[in-house]
């Protein structure tokens, strides 16, 4: 079975706000079986065009487990202060062999 990965490229608007979602959603990560490999550190594009400033990549066992994940009840209930307080977007992608 392929590994899931969330990956996702964003803008925090407001840090204050925004506050809320980063303390709790590592519970819901975890709870789903998902780890943090990366969660805001420093980065630098190296082709293209320049990406939202944080990049946010989650480690899952499968696509079903990241998708189960990002439909929970658990994390539902805060996506919407990620939404109000942060731009960019966000993706779960399939590992390789």
């Amino acid at each position: 079975m392929r590994k899931g990965y969330f990956i996702a490229h964003l803008d925090v608007t407001d840090p204050d706000s925004y506050t809320p979602y980063r303390d709790k959603a590592p519970a819901t990560v975890t709870q789903y079986g998902g780890t943090y490999l990366t969660r805001g550190g420093d980065s630098e594009t190296m082709e293209g065009d320049a990406l939202p400033s944080r990049t946010v990549v989650l480690e899952f066992p499968s696509v079903k487990a990241a998708k189960a994940w990002y439909n929970s009840s658990e994390y539902q209930e805060i996506i919407g202060i990620r939404h109000a307080n942060a731009t960019g977007f966000a993706q779960i992608v399939e590992g390789a062999d």
